[in-house]
């Protein structure tokens, strides 16, 4: 396949780019690899620590796609090994560690999920316990012996904790050394992360030169913002939208984002040019397109993405048909009771799977996101009267039909 030229490679690599470390060197490598038709050798880690992918995640794997597109090769290292230490990146205690079993299995599902976006025919899987797992103790003190505790404490949440005078735990200080491994294992010439990652990215250029290789690029994208429109995407935080969601669920939640974020998530979380993105941006901010068709189009580019656009189109009549027509759902699932219930509201929630605890059940009563035929209920002592059929609602998007077979 013939590379496009260099320069032209690198202006598609720079849009929605937070930073390229150096981007000369980035250009000098395109440089090379087009002389020499030869793709660069373009490197992600990603640690299977929860088992889905959410737009965020996503971020940097559309970006490795472009790289594939333009001839690259990449290569996804699932850490199974770095996984049971867990990257202390953002945390202000160390992290639980996960058993091998545990790491694996959530690594079959990121196996699974990145080729909704990734091609799998271009791109090669390595687990990293493959190398790291066959150090000997003499190389593993070599590798160590390459950094200070200084350099190391200049990471924001290991200089945080120590000042706060929170633990840190030795075996946290060789996540980045075994990250940085990494790059040596495969020789990397790119390796991708978000901003958050910088210091880990780092790390491979600084073992690469200490081992004698080329060092890598550290080319980082910015970080999603979740449907709350404060923190960063997060499934703990439940401000996420998981890729493989159906997609009535991925339509919906994106038009519950907040009308300032819509702009990160047309340039981040849709394949749409940078043309047609500040096209529409600029449209937005003049007031020439309403919020809400603004919105309803993202919807529809990123359940495109994932579903395809039937699914996209089904989704946006089935929002509409709810929220806009205040019709229900047609494929409401249906709870089936008994005439001895339960009766009282919580337990009902729990049993058709609206929440899943009595707790979470109380707690979501009181906030005010639980209907009962379009009432919003008050109490969590509400009963559901026997022998009757009520349409159970929770959030915006979740409905169920709750009846009770007569006695």
């Amino acid at each position: 396949m013939k590379m496009l030229a260099a320069e032209e490679q690198l202006a598609l690599i720079k849009e929605n780019t937070a930073e390229i470390i150096t981007e000369e060197e980035l250009l000098a490598k395109l440089k090379r690899s087009v002389s020499l038709n030869k793709p660069l050798r373009c490197k992600l880690g990603i640690d299977p620590s929860a088992p889905d992918l959410h737009l965020g995640h996503a971020v940097v794997l559309h970006k490795m796609r472009l790289f594939q597109e333009l001839g690259h090769h990449i290569i996804i290292i699932l850490g199974d090994f770095t996984g049971m230490v867990g990257d202390p990146t953002g945390r202000s205690e160390t992290r639980k560690q996960l058993s091998h079993e545990e790491v694996l299995a959530n690594a079959r599902t990121y196996q699974e999920q990145i080729f909704h976006i990734l091609d799998p025919e271009r791109t090669e899987l390595v687990f990293n316990s493959t190398w790291l797992a066959e150090l000997k103790f003499p190389e593993i003190i070599k590798l160590a012996s390459t950094l200070t505790v200084a350099r190391m404490m200049e990471r924001e949440d290991f200089s945080r904790r120590y000042q706060e005078n929170m633990p840190i735990s030795i075996h946290e200080f060789f996540y980045p050394l075994m990250q940085g491994y990494d790059s040596i294992a495969i020789q990397a010439d790119i390796e991708f992360g978000a901003t958050e990652q910088k210091f880990n990215l780092l790390m491979g250029r600084h073992l690469q030169r200490e081992y004698g290789q080329e060092p890598q690029v550290a080319l980082t994208m910015p970080i999603l913002v979740g449907t709350d429109g404060v923190q960063k995407m997060s499934k703990s935080l439940g401000n996420y939208i998981g890729i493989t969601e159906p997609p009535e669920e991925i339509y919906g939640k994106t038009m519950s984002i907040p009308d300032e974020i819509m702009p990160e998530y047309y340039r981040l979380a849709t394949p749409l040019s940078s043309r047609e993105t500040n096209a529409i941006i600029a449209d937005l901010e003049a007031g020439r397109l309403h919020p809400r068709d603004a919105k309803m189009r993202l919807a529809r580019e990123i359940v495109t993405l994932y579903h395809g656009a039937d699914a996209a189109a089904r989704a946006e009549e089935a929002f509409k048909r709810v929220f806009q027509q205040r019709e229900l759902p047609e494929d409401m699932p249906v709870l089936q009771l008994g005439p001895d219930g339960p009766f009282d509201l919580v337990s009902i929630m729990v049993k058709a799977g609206m929440a899943s605890s009595n707790s979470e059940a109380r707690r979501l009563i009181q906030q005010g996101g639980v209907r009962v035929d379009g009432a919003v209920v008050d109490s969590i002592e509400r009963q559901l009267k026997p022998g009757g059929e009520y349409v159970l609602q929770v959030g915006k998007r979740r409905f169920s039909r709750i009846s009770f077979a007569k006695a």
